[in-house]
């Protein structure tokens, strides 16, 4: 078992000395407020991971769906009324 880079020996080592220097009394406090804080972290890191996610999302569906700029909107859009507004006089003069 490894966590953090530290084996087991390691850990028993590092309770042993937390021990004397602690108390058994102060020891479940300390190891509360331990967990508290890393739980803290851990739900910090989920937050920003999903934040970075969805942002990473947005843009790529941005990029997928190419916006044209407004002149170019305002271009196409008047090209193509001009465009239906001469089949409309075309049709008419054949009549």
């Amino acid at each position: 078992m490894n966590v953090f880079g530290i084996g087991l020996p390691e850990m028993a080592l590092i309770l042993v000395i937390a021990l004397l220097v602690f108390g058994p009394k102060k020891l479940p406090e300390i190891g509360r407020s331990l967990g508290k804080a890393i739980r803290g972290f851990q739900e910090a890191s989920k937050d920003f991971e999903n934040e970075f996610k969805r942002e990473a999302q947005q843009l790529e569906e941005a990029v997928k769906t190419p916006t044209l700029p407004d002149s170019q909107k305002i271009a196409i859009t008047d090209a193509t009324t001009t465009e239906s507004n001469n089949h409309s006089k075309s049709s008419a003069q054949e009549s």
